[in-house]
């Protein structure tokens, strides 16, 4: 059971939720940017939340399916097409032996998710599949999917597959056969132009006055020189009330550093184990899935908001998320 790439698109590499416990080593997290649009994406085709997916950045691959599968696309909608047909997203799709998946232009949104019932057969490395592109790590051989590329596929579960056997026999004369039901898109709050909410920093005492008024009250655009390990802002200038060194200290996705020139860096997916400039601030959990699906150029606001709220918030997405599994599990029984 396979899936051929016969586009790779700009950057389609396998993830998953990411490579833990080897930060003290040097070895960084990475995982997907968008890691709830992975968790649906996962759920909506009977996998384990965790299961390793194509993350699609952009301009999207066109794939043939070499035997017929359930798969599931949510994040950004790159206007994908199966033999020609629109392919809704964020609901589970049956697809027929020999049919071809392509991407046209994003309409909202820079990054999808594919997920394959029963995931894709690719080496565990660390304890993930996750590809890491500067160090040649994970997913398939350590790089992005490229022409000619053969995905081998796992064996789907019991409820996939019963799943599977359904819509196939509605789908007899059809290249795709998708729900009528959709599931986790309220969970995506996607926008072009944001209001991100973030608790202060460890060094957030360090600015001036001015400076973290403007970090509220301004907005800040992401600029070209951004990419999976972290986005570069460019806005009103952060300065310390007095000069100030800082010693290396660990870091996570999300967390805002100001580095000498004062413009914003906010850490993604693929951001080193620890950092050296002052961090002002780290953006709510709950909010990196809105920032993961920005495009350069896109302009964000900051709202500080407590660390109560922050848990708050990531406790109800997360009794939404659990909901979600048990009501697409009782739709497959």
């Amino acid at each position: 059971m396979s899936i051929r790439v016969i586009r790779p698109g700009l950057l389609t590499t396998i993830q998953d939720l990411g490579r833990y416990g080897f930060q003290q080593f040097g070895v960084i997290v990475s995982g997907a940017m968008d890691p709830l649009a992975l968790r649906i994406s996962n759920l909506l085709v009977g996998n384990e939340h965790h299961e390793a997916v194509l993350e699609i950045t952009l301009s999207g691959p066109s794939l043939l399916f070499e035997q017929e599968t359930l798969i599931a696309i949510t994040g950004a909608d790159l206007s994908a097409v199966i033999d020609g047909q629109a392919v809704p997203l964020w609901r589970p799709i049956w697809v027929r032996q020999g049919s071809l998946l392509e991407f046209g232009s994003p309409l909202c949104g820079c990054r999808a998710y594919l997920s394959v019932a029963g995931g894709f057969d690719v080496p565990i490395v660390m304890h993930s599949c996750s590809t890491y592109l500067r160090a040649g790590l994970g997913g398939i051989d350590g790089r992005a999917l490229q022409s000619g590329d053969v995905l081998n596929l796992r064996g789907a579960s019991p409820c996939a597959s019963q799943q599977m056997k359904r819509m196939s026999e509605r789908g007899s004369e059809h290249p795709f056969v998708a729900t009528d039901w959709f599931a986790g898109l309220d969970l995506a709050d996607y926008a072009d132009d944001p209001t991100i909410r973030v608790m202060s920093g460890g060094q957030y005492d360090w600015f001036n006055d001015e400076s973290r008024e403007s970090f509220v009250s301004q907005s800040f655009s992401i600029t070209r020189q951004s990419d999976r390990m972290g986005y570069r802002l460019a806005g009103p200038t952060l300065r310390f009330i007095r000069p100030r060194e800082l010693i290396s200290e660990a870091v996570t996705m999300g967390t805002i550093q100001i580095p000498p020139e004062g413009q914003p860096i906010i850490l993604m997916a693929d951001r080193p184990t620890t950092g050296g400039y002052a961090k002002i601030a780290q953006v709510a959990t709950v909010d990196i899935p809105v920032l993961a699906q920005l495009k350069p150029g896109a302009k964000i606001r900051f709202l500080m908001i407590s660390v109560e709220e922050a848990q708050g918030l990531y406790r109800s997405r997360e009794a939404m998320v659990r909901r979600l599994g048990c009501g697409i599990s009782q739709m497959n029984l």
